[in-house]
């Protein structure tokens, strides 16, 4: 005993090393307008509002370990989206205590809050939040296609290559991905999406097992959506022309082309804008939730007037498309066929 008294004399007590933390950077207050734009994709304003949709979710309780405000971890995953980067470089961005996991989380919490809000969550029904006429003549003014209410396409999101069912997210060009539908009107709001399905899957038979399509088909809409050739011509789904034997079908098809391109344009944009959704470094389901959020961050962006990167240089020729799964009836197509035949005699 008298030897660990003398120890305890001799060495002194155990002196208390306070804790220092890095200072993090102030991204709000220490760039321009201009530069937050460049860099986040949203102005001051448009990221304080985006806080505001998921603080009561993210808000610490406490200041506890100098805990990530709900406008640093909004930073980090907009910073991300806009990049596509390492989470690593992510974290550098707002300062060196920020770690790699904590980066990660913050992406992938951001992200399900994102798509999970009730502010800006997306039609999934289907019903138009847009006076019908207004829609039509947005539509009309694009290609001078009649009774358009809203274009359909679908685009690949790239992934690494997942750990389980690798084979189905390997798309037709070998790459592994996957599949997004969007359903859009003319100013690029997305009313539809479906984000689930991997690379493998054919743009007909995904629409064939989502729930617009059920509802579209029992209950037909005041209008018609216009899709490529990867689709079936259905009764409220226009195609093009397969091949143009008169010149009122050309017409028919140019017009389709030129309405259409609204649907390529938000493609372009969505991936200009969120540079991330060109390759995901990540599991697909945690791919699938990063989509979404980025597509609810496009709705806010176009709704709120964000400037966004609209440069596009046309339609791209069309690829040659994998034949159309049989799932489709017979009568379904032979409808499309006279509804299509008298849009061309009425307004080509």
């Amino acid at each position: 005993m008298a030897g660990v008294v003398h120890c305890y004399h001799r060495l002194g007590r155990r002196k208390y090393h306070e804790r220092m933390y890095a200072e993090r950077a102030k991204p709000l207050a220490q760039y321009t307008t201009e530069e937050l734009y460049a860099r986040f994709r949203f102005g001051r304003d448009d990221i304080k509002y985006i806080a505001d949709l998921v603080r009561p979710k993210l808000q610490h309780k406490t200041k506890r370990s100098h805990a990530l405000s709900v406008e640093e971890q909004c930073l980090i995953a907009l910073r991300f989206y806009a990049s596509g980067t390492f989470y690593q470089v992510v974290g550098d961005n707002i300062g060196p205590a920020i770690a790699v996991s904590s980066a990660n989380f913050c992406t992938w919490q951001e992200s399900e809050l994102y798509w999970k809000s009730d502010v800006y969550r997306l039609n999934r029904t289907g019903e138009s939040t847009v006076p019908c006429g207004e829609t039509k003549q947005s539509f009309f003014l694009l290609g001078n296609m009649p009774n358009t209410i809203g274009v359909i396409d679908c685009t690949h999101v790239h992934i690494q290559a997942p750990h389980e069912r690798e084979w189905q997210y390997v798309n037709r060009k070998g790459r592994h991905s996957i599949n997004v539908q969007l359903v859009a009107y003319a100013d690029l709001i997305i009313t539809n999406c479906v984000v689930k399905w991997p690379g493998s899957i054919h743009d007909a038979l995904l629409l064939r097992e989502i729930p617009l399509y059920r509802k579209l088909q029992s209950n037909r809409p005041n209008g018609i959506i216009l899709g490529d050739s990867a689709y079936p011509l259905l009764p409220w789904l226009m195609t093009p022309f397969p091949v143009a034997n008169t010149p009122e079908q050309a017409g028919f098809n140019s017009a389709h082309c030129k309405t259409r391109c609204a649907i390529e344009c938000l493609n372009g944009v969505l991936k200009r804008c969120f540079a991330c959704l060109n390759y995901l470094r990540v599991e697909p389901k945690v791919a699938c939730n990063i989509i979404l959020a980025c597509i609810v961050l496009h709705n806010i962006a176009t709704r709120r007037n964000v400037p966004l990167d609209d440069i596009y240089d046309g339609p791209e020729p069309d690829e040659v498309q994998p034949e159309q799964p049989p799932m489709f009836a017979p009568n379904e197509g032979q409808t499309g066929c006279v509804i299509r035949d008298a849009i061309v005699r009425h307004y080509f």
